[in-house]
């Protein structure tokens, strides 16, 4: 049974920082692309930031470019999202996401999902 259970969300101050935790099991964790999607209130669901299987490549929406770092640990099945310079519109539940092999923006190729984790940012 595969299960991503994700954590470290909370309430922060604009400018503050954050740092998301995407435990896995049940997946050959390092043959899984994984990505962060968020969703805002009455949004679609969107891509934050990709990282693929084997960790050397990396994506990141534009806006949060030099922001949010995306990293993974394959030992520990464990995906990471570092979330620097928090702005109110970063508030949202974030999501980890997991797929075979190869990184994509579009929410509906992926395979498993966690049940999400609420950020919100004080302005």
């Amino acid at each position: 049974q595969v299960q991503l259970v994700e954590s470290g969300g909370g309430l922060v101050q604009a400018g503050g920082s954050l740092r998301l935790t995407c435990t896995t099991s049940g997946l050959t964790f390092s043959t899984y692309a994984m990505a962060w999607f968020r969703q805002a209130p009455g949004k679609a669901r969107e891509v934050v930031a990709g990282i693929t299987s084997d960790g050397y490549s990396t994506y990141y929406a534009d806006s949060v470019k030099g922001r949010f770092t995306i990293s993974r640990d394959n030992a520990k099945k464990t995906v990471y999202l570092q979330m620097n310079n928090l702005k109110f519109e970063d508030t949202a539940v974030y999501y980890c996401a997991s797929r075979d092999f190869v990184f994509y923006t579009d929410p509906r190729k992926y395979d498993f999902w966690g049940q999400g984790t609420q950020v919100t940012v004080s302005s």
